[in-house]
């Protein structure tokens, strides 16, 4: 029994000695200067409702203008959310949108729908700490009859 204690000791120590040398590996936790002429919403006819609805459930993960809570500054979790911003900045900027060709902003509104609709955004690890940010039904139409429109708006340029 002494052996067994001595041990959880001694792991115990180890670990939270690695967590204390893991706070010195710190991600880049940037936020790019943003061109508002080329940012989704200056080249869209995008509502108030749907940019409303991509600041609350978007815009940290998907544009220049992350809002980085206290949380980023501890690891392991700051390595975890840097990731991900900078997975979801490469999958879709939204402040970099004018960057896009017409044929990727086409793609680039259909996958926002489908996505949605899937469930797959935005991520299960992203809403419970962002209160607000989880889609309802009603958030999801409109987004999609929103891409949808956008869609056919472009089409017809």
């Amino acid at each position: 029994m002494k052996i067994a204690l001595k041990m959880a000791k001694w792991f115990a120590i180890v670990l939270v000695g690695l967590l204390l040398i893991a706070q010195f590996v710190r991600p880049a936790r940037t936020n790019p200067p943003v061109d508002e002429s080329q940012t989704i919403q200056a080249r869209t006819q995008m509502t108030p409702e749907v940019a409303a609805i991509f600041d609350r459930s978007c815009r940290d993960c998907h544009s220049n203008k992350t809002v980085w809570p206290w949380y980023t500054n501890v690891a392991p979790i700051s390595w975890f959310i840097a990731n991900h911003v900078n997975e979801g900045r490469h999958s879709l900027n939204l402040s970099e949108w004018g960057r896009l060709d017409r044929d990727k902003q086409d793609r680039k509104l259909r996958q926002i729908c489908d996505e949605i609709q899937d469930g797959v955004m935005p991520l299960s690890s992203y809403t419970p700490l962002h209160p607000g940010s989880t889609l309802s039904e009603e958030d999801k139409k409109t987004l999609c009859a929103w891409t949808d429109a956008e869609r056919q708006r472009q089409s017809a340029k």
